[in-house]
């Protein structure tokens, strides 16, 4: 019982100096390049407020942001045009570093679920 106390104090402490520094409301606001786990899907938003402004392929949609807490949000398509873009979308952030954090996110509802990378970036992005 001491050993496992021991280990989960240690745990907790290594989890704090790991993000020293990080606080998770520096990606709240911001531009951002997130990277899906394959590598190939690659999107760029801008974020402000309670609005996300993300550019996929090309193609640009604005989406209701709403943080849920400090690791999870939901994004809304604020102009949907089918039934899946009117279908919330929950982020959970899984881990966070200096300028990046991991998620994993899926539709509510459903199964299909999305793992990625979302990096803030030092300058402002202007979306085609």
């Amino acid at each position: 019982m001491r050993t496992l106390l021991i280990i989960l104090v240690l745990s907790f402490c290594s989890s704090c100096i790991e993000n020293k520094g990080v606080n998770v409301d520096d990606f709240k606001n911001g531009s951002f390049k997130t990277v899906l786990e394959d590598g190939e899907n690659i999107s760029f938003a801008i974020r402000k407020d309670s609005l996300q402004i993300e550019s996929f392929r090309q193609v640009n949609d604005t989406f209701t942001i709403n943080w849920i807490d400090q690791f999870e949000y939901v994004l809304l398509k604020k102009n949907p045009k089918t039934l899946l873009d009117s279908t919330p979308f929950h982020v959970k952030i899984t881990s966070i570093k200096k300028n990046s954090y991991t998620f994993k996110a899926y539709y509510k509802g459903s199964n299909f679920k999305q793992k990625g990378t979302a990096f803030k970036l030092d300058e402002n992005i202007i979306l085609n």
